[in-house]
């Protein structure tokens, strides 16, 4: 929603506040079959995309979600080498996963094929991995695609997904999560983006219920800040059958090969921990 032709704001019913970005000009307008793509250039914020009126990314500080949604869990991951993205049209997980040598595969589903086209266009810097011969993209509905998917095909499912409405909506369901759990190996592990845990607690309580229920015996968020989303506080949720998640390889973290701007061994054990109400969703 626009307070005026200056700033972009989304209001955040939920949270009874709302977040606005100084605008210079609208660059991008689209309604695709699926939701209404806008792209905007911001007086701070670099480029803004947003997605049905919801801020999906900044050029200014995409790189901690995308970050922390990719790097703890492939860290945790004793030997990564086959990666679902589920979403992650902008590029910029796709980007992140890739930097780990051990990956030997990324399948990215991603509903909208524009958005990753649009990304392309005003996000370059976040594709640039997009012809590693690594990834494969697969422009089609990530539900039906993981039930379409053999056993045991994947280390890791990164699920990169807009808030639970529309198309995503099915991403946060035991349904969806029971199939995950059957096409990952015995060792593997999903990571989702679970909101803001300041105030969609109710969210990230409902995603450890159905995690558990689909046969995830072992559930744990990561805590992180991103400023344009709601409350500027993000969390991502890992679940496994057999794996502890609160343990990661830190001397691999400590020595990663590749740059980071947000992500590091401390940063990753820091973000294990829970503030005290955070008990009251697991």
């Amino acid at each position: 929603m626009k307070l005026d032709d200056t700033w972009f704001t989304e209001i955040c019913e939920d949270a009874g506040s709302a977040f606005s970005l100084k605008i210079t000009s609208k660059l991008h307008d689209e309604q695709t079959p699926y939701q209404r793509i806008e792209i905007y250039e911001t007086q701070k914020y670099g480029k803004l995309m947003t997605i049905d009126g919801l801020v999906m990314l900044s050029s200014r500080d995409n790189f901690i979600y995308h970050e922390m949604l990719s790097h703890p869990v492939l860290f945790t991951h004793s030997d990564p080498k086959d990666v679902l993205i589920v979403g992650g049209g902008d590029c910029g997980t796709l980007l992140e996963v890739l930097k780990h040598q051990s990956v030997c595969k990324v399948q990215q589903v991603e509903i909208d094929e524009r958005v990753t086209r649009l990304a392309e266009q005003y996000f370059p810097e976040l594709c640039i991995a997009n012809n590693d011969v690594r990834a494969e993209f697969i422009f089609e509905d990530a539900i039906k695609w993981v039930k379409g998917s053999k056993d045991a095909r994947y280390d890791i499912i990164i699920v990169d997904s807009t808030d639970p409405v529309g198309p995503a909506e099915g991403l946060f369901t035991t349904a969806f999560f029971s199939e995950c759990i059957r096409v990952l190996r015995p060792d593997g592990i999903i990571v989702q983006q679970s909101e803001s845990p300041l105030i969609h607690g109710h969210i990230i309580k409902s995603m450890y219920v159905a995690m558990r229920e689909a046969g995830f015996d072992n559930v744990q968020s990561v805590l992180f800040p991103q400023s344009v989303y709601p409350s500027g506080w993000w969390s991502a949720t890992m679940a496994s059958k057999n794996e502890l998640l609160t343990e990661f390889r830190e001397v691999d973290a400590k020595k990663k090969v590749f740059k980071t701007h947000y992500y590091n061994k401390d940063v990753h054990q820091g973000a294990l921990n829970y503030p005290e109400f955070f008990s009251e969703y697991i």
